[in-house]
């Protein structure tokens, strides 16, 4: 069945409509109108799947998306222009210039923790690189992936966009058929096996991955703001998100203030009880809660370890609160892996470089934050560690700038996408060297005698 599906799309894509930039622009109109006459229903669904609060689905889930997709017709018609491009002076009379071209039929694995933003974003970078796309949703967020294809069917030829629901099985067969790109966001174990799989065909792939996303925090800070912005990214969407700072490097100078500071946001933005708050969301499934349930057993059997505050669970609700730890151990069970979960150890530094060698003594993370005012050091941590992107003096929003590239490195991904990267991940630029037929000097040809010293003055 999936075979037919790609076979339906290489005919249609063989056809040349999709490289027509009145039919990518049109095409994106279509998406855009389909979010927005199904707002209600992709809210309803996130609320379904994840538990979401109203305000943060919009936000990450619509606008993100629509913004996107504006920015992408805005631009379009310039990114598809051919380039021209110096060509070396020894070849005059010629004209270098790069053509983008669609790559094919491309493959989008989506993700659960913002099932509908992580699937249909990269989706806009195909379509306006001018591809036939196969949409294959998070079976784990079920109702949007219905949602999702519900919407493609309706409102998109499936020999153009076509949506593939279902689980394990349904990705590795889609897996083992040919694409011209694969974009995959989830987890970095299943982004090695995508690879893996992805290298039987020699398909490209984009891996947008997760890793541990350090926050450091420096003592020359405004605490109440830092606190706030922090808080902020660590717990939405119930810290499911993987830029979601990770753990907290914190100097000792300012550690009690602003560990009290960030217990202040946590009940102004949650209240009391955050199980109550219509703004906290919930775990999205049996398997993840009791993973990090399974962390707390862990801490508080260690006399050692601190919860400063939360801690508390309802299995079931999928509920944890927000959890603030201090006195952590890389040795923790916590610490060996991406937390994905309202949960954020604290650990403290005296010195920056001490902060700086605990980053890169680890593998390299997808984002890493710096909360200070200190210019010479703000130009030290960006210098001296490895990451995918960041912010200095806030966490997560570098992600919603369609002009900055977005993706991780090693571990935490390969390649990136947003705006004009989008497109780029779903082009090939094809290179093309012109000549006429005038001036056709001999040098180059054979016989070669009595040449070498003469090509050596020119091109050497």
């Amino acid at each position: 069945m999936f075979a037919q599906i790609i076979h339906k799309q290489r005919v249609f894509f063989k056809t040349g409509q999709t490289k027509d930039i009145s039919f990518r622009i049109q095409q994106l109109k279509i998406l855009k109108q389909a979010i927005v006459d199904n707002e209600a229903a992709i809210l309803d669904a996130l609320k379904s799947d994840v538990n979401k609060p109203l305000v943060e689905s919009y936000i990450a889930e619509i606008v993100l998306v629509v913004k996107e997709i504006e920015y992408a017709i805005k631009n379009i018609k310039n990114w598809t222009k051919p380039k021209k491009k110096n060509a070396p002076w020894q070849f005059i009379p010629a004209s270098a210039t790069v053509y983008p071209q669609p790559l094919g039929v491309v493959l989008i694995i989506g993700a659960w923790n913002f099932p509908f933003q992580l699937t249909i974003a990269p989706l806009i970078g195909a379509i306006a690189a001018g591809n036939c796309a196969i949409l294959k949703p998070s079976e784990i967020a079920n109702h949007t992936s219905n949602l999702i294809a519900e919407i493609v069917n309706k409102y998109f030829d499936s020999s153009y966009l076509a949506t593939i629901e279902g689980g394990v099985e349904t990705s590795k067969q889609l897996l083992a058929e040919k694409f011209d790109h694969i974009f995959f966001t989830g987890g970095t174990s299943v982004g090695k096996i995508i690879m893996e799989m992805a290298a039987k065909n020699l398909t490209p792939v984009t891996l947008e991955l997760g890793g541990k996303s350090p926050c450091i925090v420096d003592n020359d800070i405004d605490i109440e703001i830092a606190a706030r912005r922090i808080t902020w990214g660590k717990f939405l969407n119930a810290g499911q998100a993987c830029l979601a700072p990770d753990y907290l490097l914190v100097h000792k100078k300012i550690k009690k203030n602003l560990l009290s500071e960030i217990q202040k946001c946590l009940q102004e933005f949650y209240g009391e009880n955050p199980a109550k708050s219509p703004d906290y969301a919930r775990i999205i499934n049996q398997k993840q809660f009791d993973r990090l349930v399974n962390y707390l057993k862990d801490l508080t059997d260690l006399n050692s370890r601190k919860i400063i505050i939360g801690g508390e669970t309802i299995s079931n609700e999928f509920y944890i609160a927000p959890t603030l730890i201090d006195e952590v151990s890389w040795e923790d069970a916590i610490m060996q892996e991406e937390i994905f979960g309202p949960i954020l150890p604290v650990i403290e530094f005296t010195n920056y470089q001490e902060a700086i060698d605990i980053v890169n003594c680890h593998p390299k993370p997808l984002a890493l934050y710096l909360f200070s005012r200190n210019k010479s050091l703000q130009k030290q941590v960006v210098e001296e560690t490895s990451f995918g992107g960041g912010c200095i003096n806030h966490t997560m929003i570098h992600y919603a700038a369609p002009s900055l590239p977005f993706g991780g490195i090693g571990n935490s991904g390969i390649g990136s996408y947003h705006g004009k990267v989008s497109f780029n991940t779903f082009s090939h630029y094809k290179s093309i060297l012109k000549k006429p037929f005038i001036l056709d000097v001999k040098l180059l040809y054979p016989p070669y005698k009595n040449k070498l010293s003469l090509i050596k003055r020119i091109f050497g």
